[in-house]
């Protein structure tokens, strides 16, 4: 095979995995969207939030602006009781940094109570967060809290998994381009975890169910 034919070859291939990636990146968004929400007015409730974690600080210093949407998201849907308990879902890998108990002390700090607070110190992505959400909490029917770029995935492995949630969307900062782009990539990862390597979370263990109030 000559350079120019390799070249050709490689090209194509470039384009036919590029073509993929966005269009499998249109289709979640596409899939997804009837389960999203914007306006909490319009948000129907659920006993159950799972608040998606994330680095409450920037690098360099400073607040992270999906980490305090997030929380101001969580407050507000709790305050206007479209949730009666939070189910906080983020890394824990280190002593120095731990995503869920970060979150509680903030929702105290806004008066949520204690016993309406659920920590799942094994949402280590949110592959984890959203299944775990279902087979260790028993949730089945829960509002999700995050970015509506994060939304969408989140509401893709739901759907994966039978599990009847429905996302949040809280503001996202305004520099968006990098994340958007690392998006894309971690929508092709969490097809690849679905539908082809049928990945369960990193730990289950036991049922541990969130009773919760009927309206």
């Amino acid at each position: 095979m000559n350079l120019k034919k390799l070249i050709a070859y490689f090209t194509g291939l470039c384009l036919i995995t590029m073509s993929a990636i966005l269009g499998l990146d249109y289709w979640i968004s596409y899939k997804t969207a009837p389960y999203i929400y914007h306006d909490e007015n319009k948000l129907p409730y659920r006993a159950i939030g799972v608040v998606l974690g994330t680095a409450k600080y920037v690098r360099g210093g400073g607040i992270n602006g999906f980490y305090r949407n997030r929380i101001d998201g969580a407050i507000e849907l709790y305050w206007q009781n479209k949730v009666d308990y939070l189910l906080l879902s983020g890394d824990n890998a280190l002593l120095s940094y731990n995503e869920p108990l970060t979150m509680k002390k903030d929702l105290i700090k806004a008066g949520i109570p204690s016993d309406s607070i659920v920590l799942d110190y094994a949402g280590f992505r949110t592959f984890d967060s959203v299944v775990r959400a279902n087979k260790v909490f028993d949730a089945n029917d829960f509002t999700i809290i995050t970015q509506e770029f994060h939304c969408e995935r989140a509401i893709f492995i739901a759907l994966a998994h039978n599990i009847q949630a429905q996302c949040f969307a809280v503001p996202a900062p305004a520099s968006m381009k990098l994340v958007r782009i690392r998006e894309m990539f971690a929508r092709v990862s969490a097809f690849i975890d679905l539908y082809i390597l049928n990945k369960e979370p990193k730990y289950l263990g036991p049922v541990i169910p969130i009773i919760t109030n009927s309206h």
